[in-house]
């Protein structure tokens, strides 16, 4: 079977490709070419391997099949955010998806990822574990918008974004503190900033400056 053709057939699982669009359905799986993309499409439907599915189908698919292999989810990819000064400009539209398994997820829902640039945050250790170097992608929880002094967070500064570790000061300001192996400046956060936490750090995904 055709590497195309098995992507869709994986997606098939847990949503239904027939009402996606061409397009989406395209980007999901890596192809950029809306023709091939309806090709296997077709062929798959021939074969009798795709039907559409409704909404039980894909309920009834995932009680099952969770205690028998690994279920995923796609993360969208909105943009980049800068471990450095706040100079990348916030973006929400959605670039890509990437696929993890839930079981490397603590929490389902409102999760996205940003790709990390620059270096000011590569001495960090998200959960104790991975810092978070250029090109890494950066999962973010969009529910968790009032940080504790400590967290790792993606906050808003003048409608540019960046990865930070929140802190509070002693006379009870915020301060945006890098942990590197080189050497940055906190930033200060006063109350006249337009600032805003947009979500915290919950784990980082290597392998991004190979893609």
């Amino acid at each position: 079977m055709h590497q195309i053709q098995e992507k869709i057939l994986e997606l098939a699982e847990t949503q239904d490709v027939l009402s996606l669009g061409i397009r989406p359905l395209g980007r999901l799986i890596g192809v950029d070419r809306p023709q091939i993309v309806k090709h296997h499409l077709i062929q798959l439907q021939k074969l009798g391997l795709l039907k559409p599915k409704s909404r039980e189908d894909i309920q009834q698919f995932l009680q099952h099949s969770s205690t028998l292999q690994p279920s995923f989810v796609q993360i969208p990819v909105v943009g980049a955010a800068n471990c450095g000064p706040a100079t990348f400009f916030a973006d929400e539209h959605i670039e890509k998806y990437l696929t993890i398994s839930h079981s490397l997820l603590k929490k389902r829902g409102n999760i996205f990822a940003l790709v990390a640039k620059g270096n000011s945050m590569n001495n960090a250790r998200v959960n104790g574990n991975a810092p978070i170097e250029d090109k890494d992608y950066v999962l973010i929880d969009g529910d968790q918008r009032t940080p504790s002094s400590g967290d790792y967070v993606l906050s808003i500064i003048d409608d540019a974004a960046n990865i930070k570790k929140y802190t509070r000061t002693e006379d009870g300001n915020i301060a945006l503190v890098s942990e590197s192996t080189e050497k940055f400046a906190p930033i200060y956060i006063s109350e006249d900033d337009r600032f805003m936490v947009n979500g915290k750090v919950i784990q980082v995904i290597k392998g991004a400056r190979n893609a």
